[in-house]
């Protein structure tokens, strides 16, 4: 099979992350756009992806990318490509559809005159009238974006951010994908102490223990391209085994996931013993205020209550306040901190943030705070 065009999607903000994941799976990035980055690779791309990737939303399948300006030319440059080579005869395919600043601006219309090509050309090819599209998925986008449409096939299926491990759940809980990128963007590694003393069903430690141990966050759950005949099944069991053979289970750990809630704890606990990675967090109910620092150069990594979850400005102003201290306490400590509470830098400290990212979680702003503490001298290095 020739080399393939893929579309890993991402929250904005967090390319940069999803590129370094990509490059690090030894796939050539051609080109970065907001939301989205493109690269090359093979039918063992598409596989791992979705096996691997920590911080995407979803793995695309690019079919082609055209100009168009009549709903005509949508429909023949739609019918060219050769779905035939992905599409069985008794494939479902749905078609979606998004248009931005473009003359084909009716969504419906655009998705109606996808949908109509590819039966034609699947018409043709399979020489049937009818398709009872009873097998595997083949969720189709069209996206056009300034005149320029760009044709895709899911092959995730369900958003890459369902690992599978969450088996109960709290309020407003933060993606997987979106914890992980914490870690990924902090200086935590093995070796150094974690805290997060805000850990509601504990994604953040979940996540970080899984990207330590190098479990791959797609390895107990399905994907829509699993089911198609064009990725030969042979090839999932063999990336999910070597998978599996790489994972660093014996590899020791010290992170410690803390909540005010006995309701969060015990479902955090749940989800850890899913993810095959309870034997290395101790979880604990208790209060922020309560927490003291082990060790030196520890990080805490955490998303606390904010705006959405509690309105009470003084539960806030609580919180940082207590943060504050510990890390006045041992200013060998660093702090990565989430939240849309946009008066959170000035409330926290006089000093402005070391660095900030502008993030979503789900649809809500956020900003990642980081503030570094002080270096390991020479003989404390790990």
């Amino acid at each position: 099979m020739p080399k393939l065009e893929l579309i890993a999607t991402t929250t904005f903000g967090l390319e940069a992350v999803v590129k370094r994941e990509i490059e690090k799976l030894n796939y050539q990035v051609s080109q970065v756009d907001n939301g989205r980055i493109t690269y090359i690779g093979d039918e063992s791309a598409i596989i791992k992806s979705n096996l691997w990737l920590r911080c995407a939303d979803r793995v695309l399948l690019k079919m082609g990318a055209f100009p168009v300006y009549s709903f005509e030319e949508l429909y023949q440059q739609t019918k060219a490509l050769p779905w035939e080579e992905w599409i069985p005869i008794d494939g479902k395919f749905t078609v979606t559809g998004s248009s931005v600043r473009s003359k084909l601006f009716s969504v419906p219309d655009c998705q109606s005159i996808v949908k109509k090509a590819i039966v034609d050309r699947l018409r043709e090819f399979y020489q049937c009238e009818w398709f009872d599209e009873t097998g595997a998925d083949f969720t189709t986008k069209v996206s056009i974006l300034k005149d320029i449409a760009t044709l895709t096939i899911d092959t995730s299926g369900t958003g890459l951010h369902k690992r599978g491990y969450r088996v109960r759940d709290v309020a407003a809980p933060i993606k997987e994908t979106l914890a992980s990128a914490m870690v990924q963007l902090s200086f935590w590694k093995s070796g150094r102490i974690l805290v997060d003393p805000f850990c509601g069903s504990g994604t953040i430690p979940i996540e970080a223990a899984m990207l330590a141990k190098n479990i791959a966050p797609g390895l107990n759950r399905k994907f829509a391209s699993e089911e198609w005949p064009a990725v030969p099944s042979h090839l999932w069991k063999d990336h999910r085994k070597e998978a599996y053979t790489a994972m660093n289970y014996d590899l020791p750990l010290d992170i410690y996931a803390s909540d005010i809630n006995p309701e969060a704890i015990e479902a955090a606990k749940e989800n850890a013993v899913e993810a095959g990675v309870d034997d290395c967090i101790q979880f604990k109910v208790m209060p922020a205020s309560k927490l003291t620092l082990m060790d030196k150069h520890g990080i805490i990594i955490t998303n606390p209550p904010y705006g959405e979850r509690i309105g009470e400005k003084e539960n806030l102003i609580a919180i940082y306040k207590d943060l504050r201290k510990l890390l006045i306490e041992d200013k060998t400590w660093s702090l990565y901190l989430l939240t849309s509470d946009e008066r959170f830098e000035n409330l926290f400290s006089e000093k402005p943030a070391h660095k900030r990212r502008k993030l979503y979680n789900g649809r809500i702003e956020v900003t990642y705070y980081q503030y570094y503490g002080e270096k390991p001298k020479r003989e404390e290095r790990i």
